[in-house]
């Protein structure tokens, strides 16, 4: 008797999301099915992993994902450069972290010029992210939105403090905007509708509802994104089917496991395996989860997911 492979049928589709321009433009979402579900329906595109850079140097970064990047890390031009050129990025993403009050409180006409310059330099779509300091990044992101019409980049993040002033700036100048939550499904379709109902096009939306690292909530953050694509793909929920966000560098490289020495504690084994591992592991989970597009920073981490992707398309 010839076995048949159970498969479940979905009603909703998640929004195909384009940035860039020209040969560079990378498309990721459009899935019709569950992550890597391609026995099922289809997966047109593979999720997006973008490389971190930040405006200023990564001073706070640990010691063990500064490394790679010491030769560029002090100017944020030469370091997308060595990412798009040498790592071979498909996307570069931007932190203003510079203009936080408290990490410099750079203007916002700093941060244009550098994304102005980041953008002349590159190829690559750009994603451009502030602070995460709601009052600030209300006027940092409204100039560098503007700074960088013509680009098709993605701009964020928009949320519930400031997200009528940001989400008009990018829809202005013809950018995809990035719409963060708190790990609350029900909070992010709040979001999302709000965004749509200043006339934001709602497939030009991406959704961040957040996360963390292995260890450190990973399985309520899975819970979250999984809800929110199941939500899109059998409610056929239309304000839930955005691409997702995992915002995986960030968490990772501050927690105890990528940080504490080998002599401290030696059964952890290798510091920089450990590290590249854990961001390689929680970037896999978010993808898995329904996230499609990354922003990593580790190469050796980017790698050892690009594989990953490789095996389960």
């Amino acid at each position: 008797m010839a076995f048949t492979l159970p498969k479940e049928t979905y009603t909703g589709k998640v929004y195909p999301v384009t940035i860039g321009s020209g040969d560079k433009a990378v498309t990721f979402g459009g899935e019709n099915v569950l992550p890597f579900h391609s026995f099922e329906g289809t997966t047109p595109n593979r999720p997006l992993i973008a490389y971190e850079i930040m405006d200023v140097p990564p001073t706070e970064w640990p010691e063990k994902v500064k490394e790679p990047y010491a030769a560029v890390s002090d100017n944020p031009v030469k370091w997308a450069k060595y990412c798009e050129e040498v790592l071979k990025a498909k996307a570069i993403a931007l932190r203003l972290y510079g203009t936080h009050p408290d990490n410099g409180n750079k203007s916002a006409d700093e941060a244009v010029s550098v994304v102005r310059d980041v953008l002349a330099a590159i190829n690559v779509p750009l994603i451009i992210i502030g602070s995460n300091h709601a009052e600030k990044d209300t006027d940092v992101l409204v100039k560098v939105s503007e700074a960088a019409k013509g680009h098709t980049c993605v701009i964020g993040k928009a949320q519930e403090a400031n997200y009528k002033t940001v989400a008009a700036s990018a829809m202005a100048n013809g950018h995809m905007l990035i719409a963060m939550s708190e790990l609350d499904i029900n909070l992010s379709k709040q979001l999302n509708i709000m965004i749509t109902q200043l006339g934001f096009t709602k497939e030009k939306v991406i959704i961040d509802p957040m996360c963390s690292a292995l260890g450190y909530g990973l399985e309520y953050t899975y819970t979250v994104m999984e809800r929110i694509r199941l939500a899109a793909l059998t409610q056929n929920d239309t304000t839930m089917q955005q691409p997702m966000l995992g915002d995986v560098g960030m968490y990772v490289w501050k927690i105890k496991e990528v940080t504490a020495s080998e002599e401290t504690l030696p059964e952890w084994g290798a510091l920089t395996q450990r590290g590249i591992a854990w961001e390689a592991q929680t970037a896999a989970s978010l993808m898995l989860s329904g996230a499609e597009l990354l922003i990593m920073r580790h190469p050796e981490a980017v790698k050892a997911v690009e594989a990953f992707i490789d095996e389960l398309m």
